[in-house]
């Protein structure tokens, strides 16, 4: 790594205070953005090797040409100017938010004697309020033909009072508008209008209709039936307007929801707004380039340049998961306070947001020809519980089997999406061992599969599950390393209490019995018991078999093979008639009756008892998958 020596030169030299720093490479274009609570320190990390684990920073910088510092008054103040330059320079280093300000608003223009109401996609300090962002234009429309139906906001373009037309627009005349451009409507009667459209965008849509339906009465009262007809008619269109906003109905209060679903470098954040015990939006963000970073961090980055910019946000936020720098992120909030509820209804919010990400994220890998088939929710909670930065669509599971130290065998099953994908077993003889050492079996098996599978280019699992405790967890990893996959996920689960031992986790995972993440990891490893139990016995069935008949006087190799093949099975043999044999080629009479003498010497209760193999159960069929004996 060659850092320019004017960028070393800038380091010593640079405060111990807060700021953001900007990485530049020779051409001047900015590669990445960070904030600093002690520029000098954080910057200074970069090039003493504190980060060089990472594959991203080492990267970055190998094309560094140059530094920026800015100092600000406080990490809160350096948290949203790291987001404003993020923005403006979209750096290739950064967490991408896709989409980023390409959302659409509903402008209304409070700070102009009579205001207007139109769509734009670029926020503008001039006095203005928005409502947004709305990722569901058709929603966006719907809420604007309301808006021009009941409220009557005009749509010409005048600087009023300065310019006034001298006759009003059609709008007038069917009723879209009351021509204040005439005064037919008064100043404050047209401001009192846009209070209650303020108060609808703000989703308060049961408030502004009691407030429609006092007037419908009062005009009822004096008489005035046209204009109660009309208040009579905005009514109903307010109430059809409230019906599907309603999806979910919780105990009161204001609160905004985050649901967050990741899969490897993506990754989407869903925004719910609940007003008024009513959940009447749902607003998504989709991340790119996340490369290594935790989930705290991009949680953080979404609130900073995603969520920080919404005007209307509630006074309570909650969050799956803690935000990286959670105190900072809150102070920039201001009056929003995070909360990661535990249980109980708003837990119940938080997984439902949850669900609604997953879903999005899933969407996202069909759409991109990713995957085939959507993972279900037991697989992202396994990812959730487990600590994974991606979804285990795939997991492959090893198991070891042995009859009391003979016949040892390994078994890989393939799970896919929570399913067996039985095309992809693997059954392997363990060669390089000899009596009973479960780990060196282990170690064994994972190095020549996964070497055999770098070799051959084939898809390499998302998790690695092994049966058993610490020891097979740890032997297999080091077969892992060995080949150069230290970093694939790998965790053991030990069958006498279902602890789920992660690597680099010092206390085991215990997960509730019923929880349908331990059930895909208990599927997984009773399959791959299975399936190594049921190759056993067969090479244990068929060594019992070949010692038989090679006893047998006068048959070799090639004579046992030919009765194995002619009859199937010992008792077949046994069972045979003498013409029967003697008709094979190289047998004669004589030949048949010495075999069939030889074998009905020993009865069926002498023959060799086959002890059973450890922990085995009577298996079912074997699916004959393909077996592995290189």
């Amino acid at each position: 790594m060659a850092v320019p020596e004017s960028v070393l030169e800038k380091i010593p030299h640079l405060p111990e205070s807060a700021g953001v720093y900007l990485w530049r490479d020779r051409d001047g274009t900015v590669l990445y953005v960070g904030k600093a609570k002690r520029l000098r320190s954080r910057v200074r990390s970069y090039v003493t090797g504190d980060h060089m684990e990472s594959v991203k920073t080492r990267a970055l910088m190998q094309q560094v040409g140059g530094l920026d510092t800015i100092v600000v008054p406080s990490e809160a103040h350096a948290l949203i100017l790291e987001a404003n330059l993020i923005k403006e320079y979209k750096p290739k280093y950064n967490i991408a938010l896709r989409d980023d300000k390409s959302y659409p608003y509903i402008k209304v223009t409070v700070a102009e004697p009579f205001p207007r109401v139109w769509v734009t996609r670029h926020l503008v300090d001039d006095g203005s309020r928005y409502f947004g962002p709305y990722t569901d234009v058709g929603a966006m429309r719907r809420a604007l033909n309301v808006v021009k139906r009941i409220f009557t906001v005009r749509s010409c373009n005048f600087d009023m009072p300065r310019q006034m037309p001298e006759r009003p627009c059609l709008d007038y005349y069917i009723k879209r508008c009351k021509a204040p451009c005439i005064l037919a409507q008064t100043q404050a009667e047209y401001r009192a209008m846009i209070d209650e459209m303020l108060v609808f965008l703000e989703g308060r849509t049961h408030e502004v209709a009691r407030r429609v339906r006092q007037r419908m009465e009062l005009a009822a009262e004096s008489l005035e039936f046209e204009r109660a007809a009309e208040l009579r008619d905005a009514l109903n269109h307010l109430e059809r307007m409230e019906e599907p906003t309603v999806v979910l109905s919780i105990e009161g209060g204001e609160r905004d929801v985050i649901g967050f679903a990741r899969d490897g470098d993506d990754a989407v954040v869903t925004l719910m707004r609940i007003r008024g015990g009513k959940l009447l939006a749902r607003e998504h963000q989709f991340l790119e380039n996340l490369e290594e970073e935790p989930d705290p961090a991009v949680l953080q980055a979404y609130l900073a340049r995603s969520y920080y910019p919404l005007e209307d946000r509630a006074s309570e936020l909650l969050v799956p998961f803690e935000p990286e720098d959670r105190e900072l992120v809150e102070a920039s909030l201001e009056r929003t306070k995070i909360h990661v509820p535990q249980r109980g209804p708003r837990s119940e919010l938080v997984d439902l947001a949850t669900q609604n990400a997953r879903h999005l994220l899933e969407e996202l890998r069909l759409t991109g020809d990713e995957t085939e088939e959507r993972a279900g929710d037991p697989i992202y909670e396994l990812q959730r519980q487990l600590g994974l930065q991606k979804v285990p669509r795939s997991l492959v599971c090893f198991d070891i089997s042995h009859a009391q130290g003979t016949d040892t065998v390994a078994s890989c099953v393939w799970f896919q999406n929570g399913r067996p994908y039985r095309s992809e077993y693997r059954k392997f003889k363990i060669k390089s061992v000899e009596g009973i050492d479960d780990f060196a079996s282990m170690n064994e098996v994972v190095s020549r599969y996964f070497a055999r599978r770098t070799e051959e280019e084939k898809p390499l699992p998302d998790l690695v599950l092994i049966d058993g405790g610490k020891g097979q967890l740890n032997a297999a990893h080091a077969a892992l390393e060995a080949i150069g996959l230290g970093a694939m996920p790998i965790v053991s689960l030990a069958k006498r209490e279902e602890e789920i031992f992660v690597l680099g986790r010092p206390d085991s995972v215990r997960l509730p019995r019923r929880s349908p993440a331990l059930r895909v990891l208990q599927q997984a490893r009773d399959e791959a018991h299975r399936f190594a139990i049921t190759f056993q016995r067969k090479r244990r069935s068929m060594r019992t078999m070949t010692s038989e008949l090679l006893r047998i006087p006068g048959v070799g190799d090639a004579k046992r093979r030919q009765l194995l093949e002619a009859f199937g099975s010992l008792q077949g043999v046994r069972d045979a008639a003498p013409e029967a044999i003697a008709a094979l080629p190289g047998f004669g009479q004589k030949t048949a009756e010495r075999v069939l003498e030889s074998l009905r010497k020993n009865s069926p209760t002498a023959r060799e008892t086959v002890p059973a193999a450890v922990g085995a159960d009577s298996p079912p069929s074997d699916p004959s998958p393909q077996s592995d004996n290189s």
